[in-house]
């Protein structure tokens, strides 16, 4: 597993699904070249959320791509059923929604139980209270800065209060502080400040670049992070 220390630096993890679809396993490697080091896996169903994306098999085939944390949001229900296949493909982290499911406990119970980190998933307009009986079985905690779905929308500002909250709930636990959606140059310092430490960025990173010129990857990975603070 590629996922072996915690830390709560800042980290850039760009979602592939702003990458160009043709060639994937070439802009995996670009943007880890160019310092990234997780790189997000949208999986959308189509039900769960409008949109649909990536199966086990296509996650399988950008595991040998990858060589730091292939961080695996599945946007999918239900998701029980499919964990084992996603645990196979290689995913290091596996996130799922409080939403997706009636018993996430168990869900998380059984991601840790196939040798994955777990990630838990909050929609924007889900509180966090019943967090608190979960972080037990948590690893990482990804809050939603935009209704789940599609990239390029804009950051919801109410998720600021959210991260704040969760930092403080979290304490002193290795539990990572993830933000997807809407993270930008112009929003991370405040998600920054509130308390996250890996921000998905879609459009942020591939902006501007290809893998025929990936170092506009490595600019724009290295403009995030400054403005991050």
């Amino acid at each position: 597993m590629s996922y072996t220390t915690f830390d709560r630096g800042v980290k850039i993890a760009p979602s592939i699904l702003s990458a160009d679809f043709a060639n994937f396993g070439a802009e995996c490697r670009a943007v880890e070249a160019q310092g990234a080091p997780w790189v997000h896996v949208d999986v959308m169903d189509g039900h769960f959320v409008p949109n649909l994306t990536f199966g086990p098999a296509t996650v399988k085939a950008l595991r040998p791509h990858i060589k730091g944390v292939m961080d695996v949001h599945l946007m999918i229900a239900p998701v029980d059923a499919y964990l084992p296949a996603y645990a196979e493909a290689g995913a290091d982290v596996i996130s799922a929604h409080y939403e997706a499911g009636p018993h996430i406990h168990r869900t998380l119970q059984a991601i840790r139980g196939l040798g994955c980190k777990a990630g838990l998933c909050l929609n924007p307009g889900t509180a966090i209270e019943p967090v608190a009986y979960l972080l037990d079985q948590v690893d990482l905690i990804n809050v939603m800065g935009v209704n789940p779905g599609f990239g390029g929308q804009k950051f919801i500002r109410s998720q600021l209060e959210k991260i704040a909250a969760l930092r403080q709930m979290i304490g002193a636990r290795e539990i990572h502080i993830q933000i997807d959606g809407g993270v930008a140059r112009d929003t991370i310092a405040e998600i920054r400040a509130a308390g996250a430490d890996v921000f998905v960025a879609g459009n942020a990173v591939f902006s501007g670049g290809s893998v025929d010129k990936p170092q506009v990857y490595g600019d724009n990975i290295a403009a995030l992070v400054a403005a991050a603070g």
